[in-house]
């Protein structure tokens, strides 16, 4: 029987766990035996007790649970005495961060571990279950704006009250994305007056059947501006800079402002300038989805709130999944459970077939090799 471990994540301000109570039963009814490190569940508030209820072998560390392992279920990669304890040819599976974490990266191929990262699951039909992208981003966004409006110092809601009447916040979301897409139907119920961009002509559609205004210009350059994939074509000069010029005077009369454009293997696109920044009220926030890639917004400092002189609040915070991480751990461990299963035969034998297209796209590290096209090159 396959022996699936689960450690705790000793990434810094990492607080999810790759298994719930929930999924390892799950797990164990699908053929797997789960071994799960004392604590691996508590900043997530899954307590021990509850692990050991549902079937999993409860280990005082994480060595004696990998040693004992033939896949290894993470969030975040595994640091480096985890790697060390690695038997060759174990399974490792989590959100490796490839392009930026080469060196873990090397570190699992030198190991001999056969290492699948989240981030790189096919968009297709089959493997929606086990896009760990979109399942975190979807709480990103509703995050961001929980963060914004507790960050804000005043309401989000208009009010009307026998003293006067409080206008309702004014939030601009930037990138129409699975985490946009959130920002703006969270924005909405917390009563804002919502308005969103993207480069993508078709989430025109998408913003308005949320309540919110999309905002464009909306030239016959912009309604051609997607390949029959649903990629965005790239834009003239021309209208880049008609874009911009409405997009900055837009940001300079908003309260808040929250970025979530991500381009895998690259630096995230800048989206805000110092001097947009510079146009806005003392007091608007801005949140940045993209701090650690880079950033979307010029003068985002990871890990940080920069207040600017003119007062803007710009919000560096990391791993907002991380911040409601029951939630992220639940919707996350559903995503391995769903790959769990490519890992199986019908016999219950742990021999994952390499050429299936979702294990394929994933493999990033393969006979003391890295294989993954996208790294190898």
């Amino acid at each position: 029987m396959a022996l699936i471990a689960v450690t705790k994540e000793r990434r810094a301000e990492e607080t999810r766990v790759a298994a719930t109570p929930e999924s390892v039963k799950k797990l164990i009814a699908a053929g797997f035996s789960v071994i799960v490190e004392s604590g691996a569940g508590l900043t997530a508030s899954f307590a021990d007790a509850d692990y050991v209820a549902a079937g999993a072998q409860l280990v005082p560390n994480a060595a004696e649970a990998i040693q004992k392992a033939d896949i290894l279920f993470k969030v975040r990669a595994p640091v480096e005495a985890e790697i060390a304890a690695l038997k060759p040819g174990t399974l490792v599976v989590a959100l490796l961060n490839p392009h930026q974490d080469v060196a873990v990266v090397q570190a699992l191929a030198d190991k001999g571990a056969l290492a699948f990262a989240m981030e790189f699951i096919p968009r297709i039909t089959r493997a929606q279950v086990m896009d760990a992208l979109s399942s975190q981003a979807n709480l990103a966004g509703y995050r961001a704006v929980i963060e914004a409006a507790e960050a804000y110092g005043r309401a989000m809601p208009m009010m009307m009250t026998a003293a006067g009447t409080i206008a309702a916040a004014k939030v601009f979301i930037m990138g129409v994305g699975v985490a946009g897409l959130q920002a703006i139907a969270t924005a909405r119920r917390l009563g804002a007056v919502v308005t969103a961009t993207d480069v993508r002509p078709a989430t025109k559609e998408q913003v308005e059947s949320l309540g919110a205004k999309f905002l464009a210009v909306e030239d016959d350059e912009f309604r051609n501006a997607q390949t029959a994939g649903g990629y965005a074509k790239p834009m003239s000069a021309d209208y880049q800079a008609k874009q911009a010029e409405l997009v900055s005077t837009h940001i300079s009369k908003q309260d808040i402002v929250i970025t979530t454009a991500l381009i895998p293997g690259r630096p995230a696109p800048r989206l805000v300038s110092a001097a947009q920044v510079a146009s806005m009220k003392a007091g608007s926030i801005i949140v940045d989805l993209a701090v650690e890639q880079g950033g979307n917004v010029e003068g985002v400092k990871l890990g940080e709130t920069t207040v600017t002189d003119n007062g803007v609040h710009i919000l560096g915070t990391p791993n907002l999944p991380g911040r409601i991480a029951a939630d992220a751990s639940s919707l996350y461990a559903r995503n391995l459970l769903a790959f769990a299963g490519l890992l199986l035969t019908k016999e219950g034998a742990l021999a994952p077939d390499l050429e299936d297209e979702i294990l394929k796209a994933a493999l990033l590290t393969r006979d003391g090799q890295i294989v993954h096209p996208a790294l190898s090159a």
